[in-house]
């Protein structure tokens, strides 16, 4: 597969955005959401902050309280038996090594706006920030889907009560109004498709299951983009493949005349993640016509493979110009960088790989 890497790479780093919160340092500007918006392009950054601790051995949590509005910083001590501070991202109690009790940077989700899609400026302020119970913890991950004039915005939630998606709408980029929690804890990785199929909105999403079951793809309908049901499981982990470990959805769904192009991503147990593809059926989505054995896109660059938690590519967005499609990617969980592939030959390496 022909990839070509903007020569800019990465696009976006934690230093060209400045702190939202006095005593904080950005650690990751990655994870971008994807919108074409009049003359511009549109990336909607996940910026995670962290408390700069000035003694190694404390390691700090932020939480957010959504009725005074304000953030509280909980302080922690690596020799603290009680906890787990293995993985720099969490803090996890050390008898409950499956989940985590707090995080150790705050996400929300600010613009980043370039009009040749190479360059950009970041905003000041904050598009999605904190504002309700289910977000103490941050918000995560945005997806944007357009459906006429109206941008649909999801995004990870993530508080004490688990992982849920929310899903904001705007025509301006400005303001926005709130549609609630469409998906419950666990889920994550949720893709709306860009238009109605048979009377329908459909949508991709991932529980995240914690008693039986993988970490999956599943596809839900809906009537109105925010009651979702008639769940199928679409796509399942491959043992000993890229994708033994999870996969999850990547860029919005891209109708082409073969059918309705997924370009996912995938990891393997030890956290490799690559970007594959998929191909369904244009009048019932729940039917998978092809899947890519090898992935279209592996952590191959510096700076892929090296950064907060190295070996990532994980695209949440792109823009479609014919047959090229640009598509916006986080790097190793810190940055955003650029490329471009034809649509035409991911489309060509699925049909050769389930011939």
């Amino acid at each position: 597969m022909k990839i070509e890497r903007f020569k800019e790479n990465p696009l976006i780093t934690p230093e060209d955005v400045k702190p939202l919160h006095e005593g904080y340092e950005v650690i990751g500007a990655f994870n971008g959401g994807v919108a074409k918006y009049k003359d511009e392009v549109l990336l909607l950054l996940r910026v995670a902050e962290r408390p700069i601790s000035e003694d190694p051995n404390v390691i700090k949590a932020p939480v957010y309280d959504p009725e005074t509005k304000t953030m509280e910083v909980l302080t922690f001590n690596r020799d603290d038996e009680t906890y787990d501070f293995e993985d720099p991202r969490m803090i996890r109690k050390k008898d409950r090594l499956d989940s985590f009790v707090y995080l150790t940077s705050l996400s929300y989700i600010r613009i980043a706006r370039s009009k040749d899609g190479h360059h950009f400026t970041v905003d000041e302020e904050a598009f999605l920030y904190p504002f309700n119970e289910y977000q103490t913890y941050g918000i995560e991950d945005a997806r944007c889907t357009q459906i006429g004039e109206t941008f649909y915005i999801n995004f990870s939630s993530v508080s004490p009560k688990g992982v849920c998606d929310s899903l904001v709408s705007t025509q301006d980029f400005q303001t926005y109004q709130d549609l609630g929690n469409i998906f419950a804890p666990e889920n994550k990785d949720v893709l709306i498709f860009p238009e109605k199929i048979n009377g329908k909105y459909y949508a991709l999403h991932r529980p995240s299951l914690k008693s039986i079951g993988n970490y999956d793809i599943w596809i839900a309908s809906s009537p109105d983009l925010v009651s979702w049901g008639n769940h199928h499981h679409l796509l399942g982990i491959r043992e000993n493949n890229w994708d033994s470990g999870r996969i999850g959805g990547g860029l919005v769904p891209i109708r082409t005349e073969q059918g309705w192009l997924v370009i996912y991503h995938g990891a393997t147990k030890e956290h490799r993640y690559c970007m594959g593809a998929a191909l369904l059926d244009l009048e019932n989505p729940t039917r998978v016509i092809a899947r890519s054995l090898q992935p279209i896109m592996e952590p191959e660059a510096d700076y892929e493979k090296n950064g907060f938690f190295g070996d990532v590519v994980f695209g949440c967005g792109g823009i479609q110009e014919e047959d090229q499609l640009t598509m916006y990617y986080g790097v190793a969980d810190t940055s955003m960088a650029g490329c471009t592939l034809s649509i035409s030959a991911i489309l060509q390496q699925l049909k050769e790989e389930n011939e």
